[in-house]
């Protein structure tokens, strides 16, 4: 999860579409340039352990962009592919 948040925050798209699952990944992403990400907070984890394949993890991550100062608070869903773990999808909370 830190390291998907790193890649939006310097916008390493390349990165962001590797960790994705290959069912749920798009073809192409395209990152707001005026965006910026300010501060990750980790609020719950669910699984993802050692020996769990599957795991949970609810953040909020604050950002700026042309609007003003805003946040994104979802519950994403992650999968262990071939040893490495990978975004699968979230639930976007308001």
């Amino acid at each position: 999860m830190r390291s998907r948040y790193t890649a939006f925050a310097v916008g390493d798209t390349d990165y962001l579409l590797r960790s994705w699952h290959p069912r749920t990944r798009p073809r192409r992403l395209t990152l707001d340039p005026d965006q910026r990400w300010l501060l990750l907070e980790v609020l719950r984890t669910e699984h993802g352990g050692p020996f769990d394949d599957t795991g949970v993890v609810e953040f909020r991550a604050h950002y700026r962009a042309a609007g003003g100062r805003g946040s994104l608070h979802e519950a994403s869903r992650f999968s262990r592919v071939e040893g490495r773990w990978v975004y699968v999808d979230g639930d976007i909370t308001e």
